[in-house]
Parts: C-alpha cells; structure tokens; sequence
C-alpha cells in the first residue's frame, strides 16, 4: 500500500477498529481467549474437564463413524473481541483483516501443518447467491493469504456449495446437520489430491467441515484437516 493508501486506510486494531500499526493493541490482547488445552482431540474444542477426549459433537461422529475430518485446530474462543472482529470481517468487508489472521495462523500452526503434510489449502465454500450478495467469501480470502505466506496451493475452485434449506444459525445441532446434507459438490470427481486443509471462519458444531470433508473424501481425498480463526467452548 502507499503513502496515500496508507493515510487513507491506516493500519487498525483487528478486534477494535482502532488505529494501530503494530497489529492487535495491548488492551485487546489482554482480553483474547485462545483456544488452548485442554482440548477435543478432534476439532480441537476447550472443553471444561481435562479427562474428557473428545467434545460432545465429535464424541457422537466418533462412535458412530461419521466423523469424516481427521483434525483440525482454532485461534480463539468465539466471544468478544474475537466474535465482534469476525462479524466485522464477515458482513463488513474488513477483508484486511485476513492478513492479520492468517499471520497468526502461520506463527501458532505452521509446525502442525507441516505435520499435516498438507497439499492444498480449500476454503469453504458459500453458494453463489450469498456470495454475490456478499461481494466476496471470507474463508476464501482468508486461505489466499494463508496460502500466500506459507507457499501451499490454495484450491478455490474445488469445492463448491449449493444453497442450504436454511440459515444454520436458526437451528440446533441436528437440524443444521441435516440441513447440509448433500449441500457440497466438487469440481472434479476424483480429486488427485490425498491431504487437504479446509479453511472457514468460525467452527461451532462442526457440522459445515464435516459435510464438506465427507464430499472430499468420497472423491479420492484420504485426509481431512481443518483451521478456522474462532471456535465454540463444549458445555
């Protein structure tokens, strides 16, 4: 960005708006609530009692084999300031703010991806309505700038995504799995890829990367993985 570009836009606060060079200012950096253990082994979830393996959403995919993710991890707990910063990137076109995310992703999972020996790098797809609606998705400029700092591919033509029969955020936790049933698609029947990284703004019940994993690997893909920038607490 330029001089001008630079006075015009300068450089915020991703979680309060505030002008701020040097990323996330002091004070919210005091109020982040990082997704840290003791966690589900699976989604990576907080969960409040440290004997517990799993969240109560992958404990149920678990034992009943639907569990189609292999792992997957998140920065923050979904409250504020963290959940005010994704809505803003979200719905306000606070699209510079993926810079920052996808920094911070880079310096607490890089290792972990490596581990992962991922691929490419899918964004979650939205349906074409919505996106047009929108303008843009925000999962996918957040997997253009994970991709750009990290040198994996980013395919964002792979997965695409038909129009749900309702807003998941209007429902429980069966009605939103059923609701994505046979919602994704992929470009090409058999994906001559074995390890993807899926990348959505928020994880709640998970039901979103489970479905599209599961489209994935129907189609040749062997494993799963996941990031996303906020996630739920298990209750």
């Amino acid at each position: 960005m330029n001089i001008i570009g630079k006075l015009l836009y300068p450089d915020v606060c991703p979680f309060c708006g505030k002008a701020y060079t040097k990323g996330i200012c002091e004070d919210c950096k005091k109020n982040l609530f990082w997704a840290r253990e003791p966690a589900c082994k699976k989604c990576g979830k907080p969960l409040r009692d440290e004997r517990t393996e799993f969240c109560k959403d992958c404990k149920e995919r678990v034992e009943t084999g639907m569990c189609y993710y292999d792992r997957g991890r998140s920065l923050w707990v979904h409250r504020p300031p963290v959940s005010g910063s994704v809505y803003q990137f979200k719905f306000h076109n606070r699209r510079v703010y993926a810079r920052y995310y996808a920094g911070v992703m880079k310096e607490q999972f890089d290792r972990l991806i490596r581990k992962w020996n991922v691929q490419a790098i899918v964004p979650v797809p939205m349906d074409h309505k919505k996106r047009r609606r929108r303008g843009y998705n925000q999962a996918e400029v957040l997997a253009r700038e994970l991709g750009r700092i990290t040198g994996i591919p980013v395919e964002r033509k792979l997965l695409h995504k038909r129009k749900s029969r309702a807003a998941q955020k209007t429902l429980d936790r069966r009605g939103r799995a059923h609701n994505l049933e046979g919602s994704f698609w992929v470009e090409r029947q058999t994906i001559a890829l074995e390890r993807i990284l899926l990348i959505d703004d928020i994880y709640t019940t998970g039901n979103t990367v489970n479905e599209a994993a599961k489209i994935l690997k129907k189609s040749g893909v062997r494993q799963v993985f996941f990031l996303t920038i906020s996630i739920g607490q298990d209750i």
